[in-house]
């Protein structure tokens, strides 16, 4: 990136033109070289003929760059305080080189300038003018001056008064050209931006100037030329301001460091990393900033995938497991035995299994699997696999609930075998889990499921060798390497990933490319369709209707509480108040029970088995139920305000019906206030496919946002955006495995400003050696 602290490597294109003037450094001490007035805007990609052979051999070579100059912080910026700094710092802007890697979100084009006499009262215009004179007068509070200049064009001439930005009297010399856009009244013209278009005299131009803190003319977010970029502020720091100190901070362009190895650039035709920062700050046109952009997208890219394949390498070479062997008689006879034929999905993703295990490397396998596609058969096979190489295999969930659930399936689908398992959790009370931790720790116990209880110091195994996690992006990355330090010594348990949320191949690439991936998507026999319908406040009495009519024939159904909250006490109060009223109202004939986070976990057990057990007839519950929870008899589902849920979400939450013989149905009532919201509701009521649907809300959402959370390593991209550059991370990852093949790891020298800018792009996920 832009302000990255990597070495300098070698083949970097230069800075072509326009380069503000303190950028400019002699070869012998970098100390800047005087510019005789102000720059143009920048030109980060040239322009004009190709140069001739002559041209390029008398052009200057450029310096070596000084990474450190990037480090310098936003107060050494002329008048920028410690206060100032301060704001800046709570938008991640410290140093000089966070704002080159600020880039702009958006860019609008300049105004064209309006003349003297044509100016109105009070309308905001564009002016450009000479100076005719210039002062910077005190006033009666202490510390605040005021700029009073007397500026005009062809048309008149005209008062503008700066408030305490006294520097600008020293640049404003009689003749020096300003582009300024303000409003007039009656007192003269008020500016709100600034640019320095030409110098007058020019005679102290760049003299005895510190080269970061006197970078030359700072735009404040004016272009006489091109267009104009918006960088990303807040509300204690104002666009423009951003727009100058960026402007300063380019001084120092040519100490960015080049990341990707030149043959790389080359063959991708890509810009210097230089070249492309100035290009998307201060751009001449949409040209520049589409390939300034390109070049830096796809170098987060790069550095973000070379982070994740050295993540996995990292782990593979310090890590040891043990070989399983081949499958025997208690695996084929617990197959057999099944009362169902595995789909060939589900075989296909026990083939993947096997032959991870047959490796002396911990398997480290992400297993996503449609809504009801059968994820537990292959988890239990895994499991039992363990346990039939004289190993014990451990299930870890998020939540209790989604434990218990998993553990009452296991037990369901071992009920014809002898083999013990056991449930773990932060709720087990003292003797079970005395007893459960003795027989782990001697082994006597093969199969546990748990939360991350299973991962506290006080659990011991005699043998871990498999580890199923649930839900896997829930668990942060510390968790799951506790789990790792619960194998035998000196070996660490394979691991198989699961996830219901259907993840996109963008998205995979970029939050799981450390693991390896099996995808489920065939139903198993027997899955009846479920039909959605959206319907609007106008229906609701016809669909509690409908829902009263499912009931009485035998079935049961789930009402999901609006998200009014981020908040689990706002959710848990919203479907309390909602199961109340639905008592004394359109469900006062039917027992409904209520299901939220904050219940404790005996409540929330009670409750559960009340509503599998037939004994009520609707469930009202927050999103607690989008995973884990199956019962076959309920068969309808409403969802209150759905607009509010992300596609995913919501296909999580659907898929809790259409598990049993019977049809099912999924009521949406949804006012979309948004188009987007609109499309996503249209899209969840026409798509069954939960792929189809993770690849519109990525579209619709982002990649920080499907999973619903931050956490474990999915990526803060700054450049980047996805999907719409999934061609460009086809083609890093691509580079990427040829680079590795090529020079067997990332420590090859040749690779080393790369790496060193992956460590300092995702130091969170630091790059240790890995082989090709």
């Amino acid at each position: 990136m832009c302000g990255g602290r990597a070495r300098f490597g070698s083949g970097a294109a230069p800075i072509l033109e326009g380069v503000p003037a303190a950028a400019k450094t002699k070869p012998d001490d970098g100390a800047p070289t005087p510019s005789g007035g102000d720059p143009q805007p920048p030109q980060p990609f040239g322009g004009g003929e190709r140069p001739s052979r002559s041209a390029l051999l008398a052009a200057p070579l450029r310096t070596i760059p000084h990474p450190e100059r990037l480090a310098a912080p936003l107060t050494t910026l002329r008048g920028v305080g410690e206060k100032v700094a301060a704001a800046a710092a709570k938008l991640g802007l410290r140093t000089l080189g966070d704002l080159i890697d600020n880039v702009p979100h958006s860019y609008t084009e300049p105004a064209a300038p309006t003349p003297i006499s044509e100016l109105r009262i009070g309308q905001r215009a564009t002016i450009v003018v000479a100076v005719r004179s210039a002062r910077a007068r005190p006033t009666r509070r202490r510390g605040l001056r005021i700029v009073e200049a007397a500026v005009a064009d062809d048309s008149g001439s005209l008062s503008v008064s700066w408030f305490n930005q006294a520097w600008l009297a020293e640049r404003m010399r009689p003749g020096t050209q300003m582009q300024i856009v303000g409003r007039l009244d009656r007192r003269g013209f008020k500016p709100e931006a600034q640019e320095f278009l030409g110098a007058g005299d020019g005679k102290d131009a760049g003299r005895g100037r510190d080269p970061v803190r006197d970078a030359p003319g700072p735009p404040s977010g004016l272009h006489t030329e091109g267009i104009v970029p918006v960088h990303p502020a807040g509300e204690a720091v104002r666009v423009q301001r951003l727009r100058e100190w960026t402007w300063s901070a380019l001084a120092h362009a040519t100490d960015v460091i080049e990341a990707l190895p030149s043959e790389i650039r080359r063959r991708r035709e890509l810009p210097g990393a230089a070249d492309a920062c100035v290009a998307v700050h201060f751009p001449r046109d949409d040209s520049d900033v589409a390939e300034g952009r390109r070049r830096l997208a796809y170098e987060e890219l790069l550095l973000h995938q070379a982070a994740l394949l050295s993540r996995r390498g990292e782990r593979r070479a310090e890590l040891a497991a043990a070989p399983l062997g081949e499958p025997g008689e208690l695996v084929s006879g617990w197959l057999a035995g099944l009362p169902f034929e595995p789909t060939g999905d589900q075989r296909a993703a026990v083939a993947d299994v096997d032959a991870d295990f047959a490796r002396d490397v911990p398997m480290q396998r992400l297993l996503m699997g449609e809504v009801g596609s059968g994820k537990t058969l292959v988890a239990l096979y895994a499991m039992l696999r363990a346990v039939e190489a004289g190993g014990q295999a451990a299930l870890m969930a998020p939540t209790e609930t989604l434990a218990e659930q998993h553990f009452a399936t296991l037990e369901t689908l071992l009920a014809a075998s002898s083999i013990p398992i056991a449930l773990l959790t932060g709720s087990s009370k003292s003797a079970s889990r005395r007893r459960t931790l003795e027989a782990l720790a001697t082994g006597e116990l093969p199969l546990v499921v748990g939360t991350h209880a299973l991962i506290e110091p006080t659990v011991e195994f005699a043998r871990l060798r498999v580890a199923v996690v649930d839900e896997q992006h829930r668990f942060g990355v510390g968790q799951r390497r506790r789990l790792d330090a619960k194998g035998p010594p000196g070996l660490a348990p394979h691991v198989l990933h699961m996830t219901a949320t259907p993840i996109p191949r963008t998205l995979s690439l970029t939050a799981y490319g450390d693991l390896d991936t099996t995808t489920l998507r065939e139903l198993p026999a027997g899955r009846r369709p479920i039909k959605t319908w959206h319907v609007g406040e106008d229906r609701r009495a016809g669909a509690y209707g409908f829902i009263r009519e499912r009931l009485r024939e035998g079935r049961q159904a789930y009402v999901v509480c609006p998200l009014v909250s981020t908040s689990e006490k706002a959710q848990a109060k919203a479907a309390t108040a909602e199961a109340e009223r639905l008592k004394g109202g359109e469900l006062r004939d039917f027992a409904v029970e209520v299901l939220h986070g904050q219940m404790p976990a005996a409540a929330k057990s009670a409750a559960m088995a009340r509503f599998a057990g037939g004994e009520a007839d609707v469930l009202v519950a927050t999103s607690v139920i989008e995973v884990g929870i199956d019962v076959p008899n309920a068969t309808v589902m409403l969802i209150e305000d759905a607009d509010r849920y992300g596609l995913s979400q919501l296909h999580q939450l659907r898929g809790r019906i259409g598990r049993g013989e019977h049809e099912s149905q999924c009521i949406l009532f949804a006012e979309a206030g948004s188009e987007r919201a609109a499309e996503r509701i249209r899209a969840i009521a026409g798509t069954r496919d939960g792929f189809e649907l993770a690849e519109v809300d990525l579209r619709l959402r982002g990649e920080g946002e499907v999973l619903g959370t931050r956490q474990s390593g999915l990526p803060r991209f700054r450049v980047a955006r996805l999907p719409e550059d999934v061609a460009l991370l086809d083609l890093a990852r691509a580079d990427l495995l040829r680079l590795l093949s090529e020079h067997g790891s990332l420590e090859a020298p040749a690779l080393g400003p790369l790496l060193d800018a992956v460590r300092a792009r995702f130091g969170d996920e630091r790059a240790e050696p890995i082989a090709a």
